[in-house]
């Protein structure tokens, strides 16, 4: 049952040395130092006060920690889910979000046991970076009020009315708050660019707090914003549950049960990615669940596992989940001793933090680039995008995976070929027995058989991931390979990307014209200096003894 073993129980077995424990304590405090400001800046975003988001990255981050999949996941409330929580507040209040996460935290503890972790991998790319882009603009836009402290009475809910609003309130911007948040925006900003080491948004925070403070200028703070907050941790205790709350509520806890898997799934990921470990995508469910049904009854709000502090724990140098046990107890420490510091923290330094927090879930980059291909995956972009921003979360996800299984069943009928010469594909004749017979040492070969789609692009990685002592080369023979999508694309990008920083070479064998042209659109072309191609297998063994040879 290796595969429902949280693994934390994994890396203790091992054996736990001092050394680990003082790289852990780095990392835990780094991370607890960027999750602070975060933990508020999110919480109040989705219509909660700052307390609810400090207690979430309290509770769930120490659950997700200790019982996820993943050996360096650091989990805690996230930007995916502010659009989702601040609509069932409006609509069924705080105690109506407290069910849902509950529901939500059982559907993903079913789903782990139901063995559905595998499933993130049919996402497309397209939709995923569709509707992450499409919540970055919708906490960006969430934001303007706080930003340029405009005098407003009611804020709509929807995207055009609220852009509307803003307009319609132009006039009455306070030229003091607009003053604080842009120099804290401009202080993460010049911070990330000279000094990336430094805790940028906590250093914008307190140093913008100390400013509004000691010049006693007219900002609204969260003190003024939020009067009575409490302090400390609360009991545990369950919601009041009746059968038609939890009908109401229903349809939200299957949707924060989703983007809690996909954002949790993808963040191990990247994590694996990174770290070079491999995570449990059942058990990781299994921690995801149980964290959020906590989160819950200490009336938290939904968790899962982030992607931004996920990376910082790595680039700090944790070696096991008890980094992210002890930035969750970090986070504790100032619960129980400090959370009376919140009240001097300026609304707009934490609308500049989450400016950069949707900037850089927007995935511009990527955004762009998949902007390039083929006009099938960039209309599911589009429109997820679309959907997401103007519409709805839910109907965005399900229309963008709708299109694209539609479009990925037109484009496998369109590549089958019907050939009644009767020849045969002299590569595929008996290359199973013979592929590895030519090979010089220091080479490895992989061959794909059938179309690289968002359906098995993880796949790729994994194989990397297995090779154990890394190969001078890899050859990967495409010709049995008729169609490259999106997905397959980022895999494969990321597969060379992975290999070159472990020092192989990547040849590409037999590329058909399908694939060869997104290679072409994504740079990993012939032209490509990152990769390099060969007609056929053979051609590419000659390459490899080429590049085998003393120089």
């Amino acid at each position: 049952m290796t595969a429902f073993t949280p693994k934390l129980v994994t890396t203790l077995r091992e054996g736990y040395t001092a050394s680990q424990l003082r790289a852990d304590a780095i990392a835990g405090f780094t991370v607890a130092i960027v999750a602070l400001p975060l933990a508020m800046a999110l919480s109040i975003a989705s219509g909660a006060t700052p307390d609810k988001g400090l207690v979430t990255a309290v509770v769930a981050g120490f659950l997700i920690s200790a019982l996820g999949g993943s050996r360096l996941q650091v989990g805690g409330p996230t930007g995916a889910f502010v659009v989702v929580i601040f609509n069932v507040i409006a609509i069924h209040g705080y105690d109506g979000l407290l069910i849902a996460t509950l529901l939500a935290g059982l559907i993903l503890i079913s789903a782990g046991l139901l063995r559905l972790g595998q499933l993130i991998k049919y996402i497309p790319h397209p939709v995923v970076t569709g509707f992450t882009a499409g919540i970055a603009v919708i906490i960006a836009t969430s934001q303007v009020k706080d930003f340029l402290g405009l005098q407003m009475t009611q804020l709509p809910a929807e995207f055009l009315p609220k852009w509307q609003a803003y307009a319609a309130a132009i006039d009455s911007i306070n030229w003091a708050t607009l003053a604080v948040g842009g120099a804290a925006l401009a202080l993460i900003l010049v911070l990330r660019r000279v000094a990336p080491k430094v805790p940028g948004f906590l250093f914008a925070v307190v140093a913008s707090a100390v400013v509004v403070a000691l010049l006693n200028l007219p900002v609204d703070t969260i003190g003024s914003r939020f009067p009575d907050i409490p302090s400390g941790l609360p009991m545990p205790s369950l919601p009041e549950l009746s059968f038609t709350k939890v009908q109401a509520v229903l349809p939200s806890a299957f949707t924060i049960a989703f983007l809690a898997g996909i954002e949790a799934l993808l963040s191990a990921v990247v994590a694996d990615g990174m770290a070079g470990t491999r995570h449990r995508p059942n058990q990781e469910l299994i921690g995801q669940g149980a964290a959020n049904l906590a989160s819950a009854l200490f009336g938290g709000l939904p968790a899962t596992g982030a992607i931004a502090r996920t990376a910082t724990n790595i680039r700090a140098g944790a070696r096991t989940p008890v980094a992210g046990i002890l930035h969750a107890l970090f986070l504790l420490l100032f619960v129980l001793f400090g959370s009376d510091l919140m009240a001097f923290v300026p609304m707009a330094a934490l609308a500049a933090i989450l400016f950069t927090v949707a900037w850089g879930m927007s995935e511009h980059d990527r955004f762009l680039s998949l902007l390039k291909v083929p006009g099938g995956d960039r209309l599911v972009l589009l429109l997820t995008f679309a959907l997401t921003v103007l519409v709805d979360l839910t109907v965005a996800i399900g229309v963008g995976v709708t299109l694209a299984s539609l479009m990925f069943m037109s484009r496998m009928a369109g590549s089958v070929q019907i050939d009644g010469s009767g020849s045969v594909d002299a590569e595929r004749d008996g290359e199973d027995m013979d592929q590895r017979a030519a090979l010089p040492p220091g080479v490895e070969v992989f061959r794909i058989a059938g179309p690289l789609f968002f359906g098995v692009a993880s796949e790729l990685l994994d194989t990397l991931r297995r090779v154990g002592q890394r190969p001078r080369i890899i050859i990967l023979r495409l010709r049995q390979v008729p169609l490259l999508d999106v997905s397959g694309l980022a895999a494969l990008e990321s597969f060379v990307e992975q290999a070159r920083h472990g020092g192989t070479q990547v040849i590409l064998s037999g590329a058909q014209a399908q694939p060869m042209a997104m290679l072409d659109n994504a740079g990993l072309g012939p032209a490509s200096t990152s990769v390099l191609h060969a007609a056929d297998f053979a051609r590419a063994c000659a390459l490899a003894s080429e590049l085998l040879q003393p120089v």
